[in-house]
């Protein structure tokens, strides 16, 4: 795996899916809230679904929110904390004017409390143990050899599948608009906007995989093939689906096995 300049690989501590079980605000307390964040030692995704949302209209479909990039973890000063901070490649909301970072404190090996740098709040994350073990990222290549920046993301037996959207982001924008707000300004580009596809699911022993949550929630419950083989030390291939095709490998790392990138 080459890493960017000024990058190292996430502590080991950091893999897997995180579920978050509560969020404290000066505005309340949340623990219904669908979140999970998926890392591995370069790349996160992260989903997040609010129960109580209208998901049939573009405005409560515009009101979730889910992102994905490359984690740097460094020293907190003057703590007993590091400072994880998520630099966002692509995201279903507009761009952030500040950046997303957190103080971190593991209670457990299987518990990390974060707080906000940038923000007042507190989240408790709690890993899933069926996310450990193996560990993939891949690019998907175009048909001339070029990656995008669709990726799939495997840790464990859950995958997380993360698709940009074609559209650009509307000449108006403003500091700090949501997606709802840009939406209620472009109503035309409503569906061009909303067309990401940021997906969790996991993989039956046989590798099949069924997609928990999704951005769109028409593919809740739907079957997904995200069974890569590898083909070499750099490319892999998915068989079926809508998945299917060749995939540059980013990470890959079977269950019991050393790293191999």
């Amino acid at each position: 795996m080459r890493l960017p300049p000024t990058f190292a690989a996430v502590p080991e501590r950091y893999h897997g899916v995180w579920a978050r079980t509560l969020l404290e605000t000066p505005e309340g307390r949340d623990t219904t809230t669908w979140v999970r964040w998926l890392q591995t030692s370069l790349w996160h995704a992260d989903l997040r679904v609010a129960v109580d949302l209208d998901r049939r209209q573009p405005t409560g479909l515009a009101q979730q929110q889910g992102f994905w990039g490359i984690t740097q973890i460094t020293p907190a000063r003057g703590k007993d904390a590091e400072l994880c901070t998520w630099h966002r490649h692509q995201d279903f909301q507009p761009p952030r004017r500040t950046p997303d970072a957190g103080t971190m404190v593991f209670e457990t090996p299987d518990r990390v409390i974060e707080r906000g740098v940038h923000g007042n709040y507190l989240e408790v994350w709690e890993r899933l143990p069926e996310s450990l073990g193996r560990q993939i990222v891949l690019e998907r290549l175009s048909a001339n050899g070029q990656t995008n920046f669709e990726r799939l993301l495997i840790a464990g037996d859950c995958f997380m599948h993360v698709r940009p959207r074609s559209a650009l982001w509307p000449a108006d924008l403003q500091d700090n608009d949501t997606l709802a707000e840009v939406i209620q300004r472009h109503p035309d580009q409503a569906l061009a906007l909303l067309d990401v596809d940021i997906s969790f699911g996991r993989l039956a022993p046989n590798g099949a995989g069924t997609i928990e949550r999704a951005i769109l929630p028409a593919l809740e419950g739907h079957p997904l093939d995200a069974k890569p083989e590898q083909v070499s030390a750099s490319t892999a291939h998915i068989a079926h689906g809508r998945l299917a095709g060749p995939w540059r490998i980013t990470e890959w790392r079977d269950q019991g096995a050393k790293s191999s990138y």
